[in-house]
């Protein structure tokens, strides 16, 4: 039986407790335990007795002794490492852990929270963590005869919080990648903690994150929000809302400008389930919200446009029938007039604002019956918008006008012209749309005995205007045709 059974140093212990009673130290390098230096004695005590892994380092050898909460790092090492010199134990990790034993044997402790290993402690590799102490032991002469550690492996540790790390970041990105404006707010005040890149956008890309609301958005504080915030602090109750206009200064110093919001307030509880924090999801509606504001619009104009459409075909339906001679000549009469009224609505259609140009309806006609550039026609004019109604019966006077011109006035020949001026004109009524036409070098001209549909629809006037008037004269030298309206009235839609 070895001499060191009944050592009292070596009671207890656990598992290495008893794997060290039954050595044989009368052949081994340190000796019998009753002979041991009394600091050897005494850490061995310490480590037995204790549950927190330690390690001890002895003699030139750096024999190793350990106690059973270390023995569990060793892996399928133990248990022959026990009393076998260190570099037997972590062969694979010895380049990596020799200068902190040097240090040691110098007289330098060593202590780190963290350190790293790739050990194969298991027959693979793995990635390993520890926060350690090394300590040299002295002697009575002062001479360091061992080291002692006491140590803690951290690998799952760290592995939970790079796994931890690794899952923020990517509900970072989520949170980032998300549609819309996204931010959470900390606590009773309301602290922004993170806010994504939508958010910041949202309200101006100020400096807010780490600031309450009430001081990162001083302009929401009289709107409500805060005290819908701190009701959902309060109540644990999640708050929805849609289509809800907030007012924010999104640049510095600048106008406050309002948007429209469809927003979130989801309260959020930490372990206990105490609300401690409140999610913020925000979209802006505000384009939605005017795009179909528009198309309401749009959808009520286009209604309104065609009840006049109509009424407007239907007169001149009715004037083409009552005075033609005959079928052909009306339905001649009446596919020209259409004509036109589809011409006048390409027009339209093709502007930005649903109007046109006095300029684009006069060229567009005349482009019909002239002969070569500037040649049957001279134009001059400003560039006057004009409403749908208005434009629309424009085009159809004029469209009389040129077809009269053509059948027995100044176009009816090769010399004459026709000469086109329009603007605006002062009157004590106020501002008036005003043009003129007027036929030069036609053959003489008479008035007629009867009037037509054509005559009568150029003065029926300017439809969808205030005060129009046309003055229609017959002079012998040729036809003067002057039409005027109230120019407010001549571009407003009505």
């Amino acid at each position: 039986m070895p001499l060191s059974t009944n050592d009292t140093i070596l009671k207890d212990g656990g598992e290495c407790g008893a794997l060290l009673r039954a050595i044989d130290w009368t052949v081994h390098p340190l000796g019998v335990p009753s002979a041991w230096p009394p600091e050897l004695r005494t850490l061995v005590g310490v480590m037995l007795g204790s549950v927190q892994p330690m390690l001890i380092l002895w003699g030139p050898q750096h024999t190793v002794l350990y106690n059973d909460s270390y023995a569990a790092m060793c892996g399928d090492r133990h248990p022959e490492a026990l009393g076998r010199p260190f570099q037997q134990l972590w062969f694979d990790i010895w380049n990596e852990v020799l200068p902190i034993i040097d240090a040691a044997y110098a007289g330098r402790g060593t202590s780190m929270d963290d350190i790293e290993f790739t050990m194969h402690r298991k027959g693979y590799p793995e990635e390993t963590h520890f926060a350690f102490s090394y300590t040299p032991v002295r002697n009575s002469e002062g001479r360091i005869v061992g080291i002692f550690c006491a140590c803690q492996e951290t690998t799952s540790e760290v592995l939970m919080r790079r796994r931890e790390l690794q899952e923020r970041e990517r509900f970072l990105q989520v949170f980032e990648l998300t549609l819309g404006a996204i931010a959470v707010l900390s606590g009773p005040d309301h602290v922004i903690t993170v806010a994504n890149a939508d958010y910041q956008m949202l309200v101006g890309r100020r400096d807010i994150v780490g600031k309450p609301v009430s001081e990162a958005l001083p302009e929401v504080v009289n709107q409500g929000f805060v005290e819908l915030l701190d009701e959902v602090y309060r109540s644990g109750v999640a708050h929805l809302g849609r289509g809800t206009p907030v007012k924010l200064q999104r640049k510095p110093g600048g106008a406050i400008e309002q948007r429209i919001i469809d927003f979130l307030y989801q309260p959020l509880r930490d372990l206990h389930g105490k609300v401690d924090a409140i999610f913020v999801h925000a979209i802006d509606v505000t384009e939605r919200i005017e795009a179909d504001q528009q198309q309401s619009l749009l959808r009520s104009e286009l209604g309104h446009r065609m009840k006049n459409q109509l009424a407007l075909v239907q007169a001149i339906v009715n004037q083409t029938l009552r005075t033609a001679p005959d079928i052909p000549t009306a339905a001649k009469s009446l596919g020209d007039r259409v004509q036109v009224l589809a011409g006048a609505h390409d027009l339209l259609i093709a502007g930005e604002t649903g109007s046109a140009t006095v300029g684009e309806i006069v060229r567009k006609l005349v482009r019909l019956h002239d002969d070569g550039p500037q040649t049957r026609f001279r134009l001059s004019g400003e560039t006057i918008e004009v409403a749908s109604r208005p434009a629309l019966s424009l085009s159809l006077i004029l469209h009389e006008l040129s077809t009269n011109a053509v059948k027995y006035g100044a176009l009816s020949g090769g010399e004459g012209y026709v000469k086109v001026n329009w603007g605006r004109q002062d009157s004590p009524e106020g501002e008036r749309f005003v043009l003129d036409w007027e036929e030069v070098g036609g053959p003489p001209v008479s008035v007629p005995r009867t009037l037509g549909s054509g005559s009568r629809l150029i003065r029926a006037g300017l439809a969808g205007t205030i005060d129009g008037k046309v003055a229609l004269e017959f002079a012998p030298l040729g036809v003067r045709c002057t039409i005027s309206a109230d120019l407010e009235s001549f571009q407003l839609e009505r």
